[in-house]
């Protein structure tokens, strides 16, 4: 579910960029805001796939990595989409490298349950 609405989410913001923001924001607001859409969609992917491997690995350590997945996308992609449309926010920045940071973890614990489950 949270893979699903995540995905149509990052779709919406990418078409709105491209169509809608393209004429607004500078080239390099653009870049911004195209950073918080390619990360948003990756951790999508590793959301969904979190959901298979779950099936297979029974353990806390993955469903954890799904819940950072999530808060990366939050943190690390909401705050570029809001650095790139509301740059008079631009201490919102320094959220973006916890988001960051979770999207590492949950790689972490997604390769840490592997290793349990063998």
């Amino acid at each position: 579910m949270v893979s699903g609405f995540s995905g149509a989410t990052a779709v919406a913001l990418g078409a709105f960029a491209a169509h809608g923001l393209k004429e607004i924001l500078s080239d390099d607001q653009l870049k911004i805001f195209h950073t918080g859409v390619e990360y948003h969609f990756y951790h999508t992917f590793a959301l969904f796939a979190v959901v298979f491997l779950s099936e297979r690995i029974h353990n806390k350590m993955i469903n954890f990595s799904a819940w950072l997945f999530t808060a990366g996308i939050i943190l690390f992609s909401g705050s570029l989409y809001l650095l790139a449309t509301l740059p008079y926010l631009n201490w919102i920045g320094i959220i973006t490298p916890i988001g960051g940071l979770c999207f590492i973890l949950g790689w972490l614990f997604v390769a840490f349950a592997a290793i349990k489950s063998n």
